[in-house]
């Protein structure tokens, strides 16, 4: 999506069109809302394919021009209260346009258009800003690129839940009787009861007792059989109604979970794990809730108050639009109350869920609460949130309670009505008694699901709002692993070669900058550099966790992109600096990258990564529990089953990302032995933060300012007194002092 604004002055409109030549057309247009001085104001930034035009929206100043050519880099700085585009020229001082961090969506995709302009290359057309604001209502987001709760289009989601309905048609159709089973059977009784009043109590015409105890028995026995039919169609629609919802809620989840194991690194940077943990727990559970009983109730007595209205217009029509009068004012009563009540329970939960968040870290950093002597502290944090927590919980108690008294009053006016002008009715021969207590009937009937019709409809906004989150992900597009275009490469010599790579997280920063790099099969490469300077990137860029933004990257002479994913990844294998395990044992975690892996295949990956020894001294030995993400096991040992994991993975390119900062100089020395064994034969990737540990790779590559400024053997660029002499010199400087200081 390109930045292009519409331009409303129309002064300068004109002033931009008597500068553009005939055919030149703005790519991008963009105006700041702040002016050169960093007041409020606009600076509009027009960009062709020949130059930038930088001009103010009032004033007399004249615009700046800069043509292409003369643009040494375009980027977007951060400033204290705002931000500011920087356009670095050749041989001229740079130009800033300040605006604030509300528009850094936009200048940052300027940035990035202005560079790809500058770079000849081709525009993207799907670049998509994040969204803080509904683009229909303009509200604020709960989340960057979320749903917007008023804008929600619930039938259409409720439409895209009915679909999964498809394979339990069936049950879909029993449950659909059930409903109108229970909704008529519903229906049945007050008519039953004006029966029994009018023709045996108080009939008109006088008849037998005998005659009139029998039609009372059959009467009876008809409420009787109407209960059975009620209870049956209540436990049918229930059971189906819960068997349905757990089956549709769990195969939305496992789709969900599917979507997410598919999804790109690219899509988790934007995201906060726990917002998609609650996607996966909190919303499917609060939909699968909804379905069970919010929309079953829904349905129901939507069906039951047509159902009554008929019932009471043809009964009596005259007596029924009386009977009607307090419905309005209950459905806004209930309306305006839970609307209110709704605030109140969003702030009492807020609430609980900081005083539960704060409860949690004090008691998991119970022992540093404890050795600053910080108990009193605690405890004070404590009570101030809990008092809090019930000032907003009685808060809403107190709004239950009037919203309760004024629905009562509401309902009551219809009782007096009832009475009133259904008695004078009966007294005046209009109405039998038997009716106007079908009628008292049908009104309680009536009125009663009114009061929860609010709480209802805020329940099924929350349910669908969350069902269209879980949506947004499965609708999100996955990695390419089914590419029909992607070539299948299942066995690779190792060769690699970059090609101008240029990437960045943020497309108008990039960390890495036209990066050349030929890589032999079997080759040990170090990166080097200073924090933040691309080292881990790179290697990510070969696993294909983030695609180039511009460039290439060749395998075996095939770009990266036209590789089969599946087949490109199963032959990387990866060792982190902060080893990941997962809950179980040892054997389990080693086998991992291997399904079906023997227990002897197990052993000796182990034993090449130095880790039998300390494995077969605990009691359990290779059936040990590793603890919830390896926590039972020490640095050291986490490590070194994360080298037998890659070695039984077998890969043909190995990526060792600080495989052993952190642990002690013998464990060091166990793991250094585990990777000289590993590295044998297999196209290599080291990144390491002590520079002495990549003494025996082939080639040392220095990166600095994203770009590699040296290249060759340890020795040589030691002896170039140039970058890498200077990490080198320093490292050792700071390990003097260090052991100065012990």
């Amino acid at each position: 999506m390109k930045p292009l604004q519409e331009i409303h002055n129309d002064g300068v409109a004109s002033r931009i069109n008597a500068i553009l030549e005939d055919g030149e057309t703005p790519q991008f247009q963009v105006c700041s809302d702040l002016d050169a001085r960093g007041d409020y104001g606009c600076q509009w930034v027009v960009v062709t394919r020949k130059r930038i035009l930088v001009l103010p929206d009032t004033g007399t100043r004249d615009p700046t021009h800069i043509p292409l050519a003369d643009v040494s880099s375009v980027s977007t700085e951060p400033l204290v209260g705002g931000a500011q585009l920087e356009i670095g020229r050749k041989a001229q001082p740079t130009v800033h346009v300040l605006h604030s961090q509300t528009l850094a969506g936009e200048f940052s995709e300027l940035a990035c258009g202005i560079e790809r302009l500058r770079t000849s290359q081709v525009l993207w057309e799907d670049m998509v800003r994040e969204r803080t604001r509904c683009e229909s209502c303009g509200r604020l987001l709960p989340e960057k690129n979320g749903v917007c709760p008023v804008c929600l289009r619930k039938m259409d989601v409720l439409a895209r839940i009915a679909r999964y309905l498809r394979p339990y048609r069936v049950r879909a159709v029993l449950l659909a009787i059930a409903t109108i089973l229970t909704t008529a059977a519903e229906l049945i009784p007050p008519q039953i009861t004006r029966l029994i009043v009018d023709d045996v109590l108080a009939p008109r015409e006088a008849s037998a007792v005998d005659e009139r105890l029998e039609l009372l028995v059959q009467l009876v026995l008809a409420l009787v059989g109407v209960r059975l039919i009620t209870w049956s169609a209540e436990w049918l629609h229930g059971w189906t109604a819960t068997w349905l919802s757990a089956r549709v809620t769990a195969d939305i989840r496992s789709q969900l979970y599917r979507r997410l194991e598919l999804l790109s690194l690219q899509f988790y940077d934007k995201r906060q794990v726990g917002a998609l943990m609650s996607r996966v727990t909190r919303d499917t559970e609060r939909l699968q809730h909804f379905l069970v009983d919010g929309l079953p109730y829904l349905i129901i007595n939507s069906l039951m108050f047509l159902g009554i209205l008929a019932a009471l217009l043809v009964m009596n029509w005259r007596l029924t639009l009386f009977v009607l009068i307090p419905v309005p004012l209950v459905v806004a009563g209930t309306a305006v109350c839970w609307k209110r009540m709704r605030r109140f329970y969003v702030k009492w939960y807020r609430c609980w869920s900081q005083l539960t968040a704060r409860v949690n870290e004090a008691l998991s950093g119970i022992r540093v609460v404890k050795a600053f002597t910080q108990e009193k502290r605690e405890i004070s944090v404590f009570e101030w949130r809990n008092r809090e927590l019930t000032s907003r919980a009685v808060q809403a108690e107190t709004s239950w309670a009037v919203f309760w008294n004024i629905t009562n009053f509401l309902t009551g006016l219809g009782v007096l009505i009832v009475w009133l002008l259904g008695g004078q009715r009966v007294l005046d021969g209009e109405l039998t008694l038997g009716t106007l207590m079908a009628f008292y009937n049908y009104m309680w009937l009536l009125y009663g699901p009114l009061q929860w019709f609010g709480m209802v409809s805020n329940w099924m906004s929350r349910a669908l709002t969350g069902a269209e989150r879980v949506f947004e992900v499965i609708d999100t597009p996955p990695e390419a692993y089914d590419d029909p275009g992607a070539t299948s490469l299942p066995a690779i010599e190792g060769r690699v070669k970059f090609r101008g790579v240029t990437f960045g997280y943020d497309k108008s920063k990039p960390v890495l900058r036209d990066i050349e790099l030929d890589v032999e099969p079997g080759e040990m490469i170090g990166l080097v550099g200073r924090s933040g300077v691309g080292k881990t990137t790179l290697v990510n860029l070969v696993c294909r966790f983030y695609d180039v933004d511009a460039g290439g990257i060749e395998i075996d002479g095939i770009d990266i992109r036209r590789i089969r994913l599946e087949d490109l990844r199963a032959q990387i294998g990866i060792v982190l600096q902060e080893p990941v395990l997962f809950s179980g044992t040892i054997a389990e975690n080693i086998g991992y990258g291997k399904p079906g892996a023997s227990l002897d295949e197990i052993m000796d990956a182990a034993k090449a990564a130095n880790a039998h020894g300390f494995i077969v001294s605990t009691p359990d030995g290779y059936d040990a529990d590793v603890g919830e993400s390896g926590g039972k096991l020490s640095g050291g040992e986490k490590q070194r089953v994360s080298l037998a994991r890659a070695i039984l993975h077998d890969p043909r390119i190995l990526i060792l990302d600080e495989a052993t900062s952190s642990v002690d100089v013998q464990t060091e020395v166990q793991i250094q032995e585990a990777v000289a064994r590993l590295v044998r034969g297999r196209t290599t990737f080291a990144i390491a933060h002590r520079l002495s540990t990549l003494r025996n790779a082939d080639r040392l590559v220095v990166l600095d300012g994203g770009r590699i400024v040296e290249a060759g053997t340890h020795g040589e660029l030691f002896s170039k007194e140039g970058v890498f002499h200077d990490l080198v010199r320093l490292q050792q400087e700071v390990s003097e002092i260090i052991a100065v200081r012990a």
